[in-house]
Order: C-alpha cells, then structure tokens, then sequence
C-alpha cells in the first residue's frame, strides 16, 4: 500500500514536468518555425521546387523547410531530431582531446606546424576508429529530400566568399559548392553523388569528377574560413545532395557551439545561396539537394 501511495506521488509530480516539456517542446518548434519563415520573407524565396534549364541541362532544386506545410515540418523535425539521437548513440562527437594535449603544453612551445600535425593526428586516428558509425550515421542523413537552408535571392553586401576562396586557392568549374563561416571552428562541407559516393575531409577526390580542394580549420587558423568542392567539368547525371557537419568545436574568441554558416551551389551560370546554423554535437545537416537531368528534348 505504501508503495502505491509513493508511487502516485511520483507520478503527480512527473506527468506535470512531461506535459510542461511537451508544450516548451511544441513552444520551441513553432518559435523555431516562424523564424525560418519571417528570414524566408526578409531575403526572399524561389518556388518549392525550381526547375531551370541551363546548357542542355534541367537543374531542379529541392524544398527547404520555409516551404513546408505544419505537418510536413512537424514530420521533418522528427526526422532531424531521430538523427541527433543517432549521432549521440554512435558516439560520434568528438572528444576534446587537443585542448586536453593544449593544457598540458605551453602555448610558447607549440608552433603552427606542431599544432597541424597534432590537429591532423587526432582526426585521422578518430576517422579510423569511426569510419563504420560514420558511414552508418551519413547514410541516414543522405534519406532526407528537405534541406534546411534558407534560401536568399541575394548575397550580403558584406559576403566575401569569393575573396577567400582566391585567397586559399580554390578553383571554379561547372559545377561549385562553397561553404563559409565566420569563427575558429571546424565545420565540414559534405557533397553525396549519385554513386553514392560522399566527398568530404576523408574522401577529397570523387570517382565522379568532383574536388574538395579546400578545407579549413582542422587546426584554428582562421575566423573567415571557406570550403569548397568543384567539378571542372559537368558531373554524372542524378541527384546531389549537400551537407554541412560540425566537426570541431574550439574554445577560441567569438567561437560558439553554434554557428552560422553561408553555402553556395553553382550550376553552369545558375547560382543559389542560403544561409543556415548548426550547433555542435548536432547531426550533419543536409542544407540543399539539386538534380541534374540531360535535357534530351534540346535540339
């Protein structure tokens, strides 16, 4: 009998705080929601899906979040909280073992050079002993067909992405995605082909043609760091998908666990841009898709 009474207590005070989650849940989401729909309506948006045609090719654009319905978007962020779950369960934040190595060091006696191969060191060593959560965790993300980007029909007039991308020597092609971001963190550019391939850090070179041929901040070197992949020619046909994950969280100025980043998509003369923010520990967000179709109807 006792422990039925102490049992109904508890329950009197855990049904309350479940209910109050929900609601601040169900608050936080629709607060959430309203804001990517008011950035929508400040920088513009493109229809739900875009179809161009551009040198022989049909591009088509996949939704971005503002686009959805209440129940779509209530759909999406189950989805995106299932993948946050996903990467905590596959341990797959990494540790902070450079600080740790830092602190023991004094800051005098490490040189850029020491600290790269340190930085470089860790991440290989991690990349191996997690390529298969890795892999699991990618595949999973590459299932979503929404991306999370904003999309604005201009750039900033502060947007400098293109005097760092000539500045760490980062080519253009016919097909380019460029990330950027304004702090000391590491933030990864993720592209999934049509093969099912994924360029990213540990894959730079594609079977598809496609480049990673600039990738920052595995060390802190820089607040305004760019990445970017490149196809000089007009990859395969299908659909691609881009990702952006927070790798590395460094206890820098102005460094925050969660950051804004910029990324850009170019097709032949067709450019997009959207903006978007990731918190670290968070799952690789898949910021946009594109597909690229042979036009077979041109003469």
């Amino acid at each position: 009998m006792e422990g039925i009474v102490i049992a109904g207590r508890i329950a009197l005070i855990i049904i309350p705080l479940l209910v109050f989650r929900s609601i601040y849940k169900r608050g936080k989401r629709k607060q959430q929601r309203l804001a990517d729909i008011a950035q929508r309506e400040k920088y513009g948006g493109f229809e739900a899906i875009e179809s161009i045609e551009r040198d022989g090719l049909i591009i088509l654009r996949s939704r971005q979040i503002p686009d959805l319905s209440e129940e779509e978007y209530s759909e999406y962020k189950e989805r995106d909280s299932h993948r946050d779950r996903n990467i905590m369960d596959l341990r797959l934040i990494l540790s902070d073992i450079i600080d740790d190595i830092d602190d023991d060091i004094p800051e005098e006696e490490i040189d850029d050079e020491e600290r790269r191969i340190m930085e470089l060191g860790v991440r290989s060593e991690w990349i191996e002993e997690n390529q298969q959560p890795l892999n699991e965790h990618s595949m999973l993300v590459s299932e979503e067909e929404i991306g999370s980007g904003i999309t604005v029909t201009e750039a900033p007039e502060d947007d400098d992405m293109d005097e760092r991308l000539i500045r760490e020597g980062g080519k253009s092609g016919a097909v380019q995605v460029t990330l950027s971001w304004d702090d000391y963190n590491d933030l990864d550019l993720h592209v999934f082909c049509p093969n099912e391939e994924r360029i990213y850090f540990n894959n730079k070179t594609s079977d598809c043609g496609g480049v990673l041929d600039v990738d920052m901040n595995v060390k802190p070197v820089s607040n305004n760091p760019v990445e970017n992949v490149v196809w000089q020619d007009y990859p395969p046909a299908g659909k691609y998908k881009v990702g952006v994950h927070f790798y590395k969280h460094f206890r820098k100025k102005r460094s925050k666990k969660t950051c804004k980043f910029r990324l850009r998509v170019v097709v032949g003369d067709d450019s997009k841009e959207f903006q978007g923010s990731i918190t670290y520990g968070q799952a690789i967000q898949m910021v946009t898709t594109f597909t690229i179709i042979p036009n077979t109807a041109k003469e």
